[in-house]
């Protein structure tokens, strides 16, 4: 979603920063810039994997991801907003019979606000989130469970998009056909294709016209 779908103008690294103050990380200096580029690389993760590499101890990890959490949560209203012609994609695609999931590396209640402030509850046909029983990025979970609940009968169906190299890597694992990127959010060209996207596309407001070609 952020990045692909959704704009939240550096929300992310924001929201990071109050997490990583939260568990005690100084906030400036060597330690606190290798862990900034670090969230950049791995944007697209489930957010609490990330912290777990980050801080290597189970409790300052779920301390940092309520943190990170609730920082978010706080700042959606204020940079929270749709990709121009993302919402329309959608649309086009549904209307040709693609059946679209809108996944995530927030927790499911974080996933439910920002669509609930998009007004985007009804948008597509599944969201998901890492959940118990359901890895985040760059595992397969989240793509092998959404063909599973709406019903696809061959992972080759699937095309997956998104703006950074573990939604390419995901995409991969789980055997769609296409896993394009986006130039939208996070990752560059360069990175996205080393990560073996299959298209790079300026933005999801393209994707009809790769998929329904």
């Amino acid at each position: 979603m952020a990045g692909t779908t959704v704009t939240d103008d550096g929300l992310v690294l924001r929201a990071f920063d109050a997490a990583a103050t939260a568990v005690g990380m100084a906030e400036s200096g060597a330690e606190r810039e290798a862990a900034r580029r670090y969230v950049v690389d791995t944007m697209g993760r489930s957010k609490i994997e990330v912290f777990r590499a980050l801080l290597a101890d189970e409790d300052r990890a779920q301390r940092a991801n309520a943190a990170f959490e609730s920082a978010y949560d706080r700042f959606i209203a204020e940079g929270v907003a749709p990709v121009p012609g993302a919402a329309e994609a959608i649309g086009e695609l549904r209307s040709a019979g693609v059946k679209v999931a809108l996944t995530t590396g927030f927790s499911p209640a974080t996933q439910a606000r920002i669509l609930d402030a998009l007004g985007w509850t009804d948008i597509a046909d599944l969201t998901l989130a890492p959940d118990t029983g359901v890895r985040g990025r760059p595992y397969p979970d989240l793509v092998l469970t959404a063909v599973l609940r709406v019903g696809i009968d061959d992972v080759r169906h699937v095309a997956v998009a998104g703006d950074t190299a573990s939604d390419i890597e995901t995409g991969l694992r789980a055997g769609a056909s296409i896993a394009t990127g986006v130039l939208t959010g996070a990752h560059d060209e360069q990175t996205l294709r080393a990560a073996g996207a299959t298209h790079v596309l300026e933005s999801v407001a393209d994707l009809p016209r790769l998929v329904l070609r």
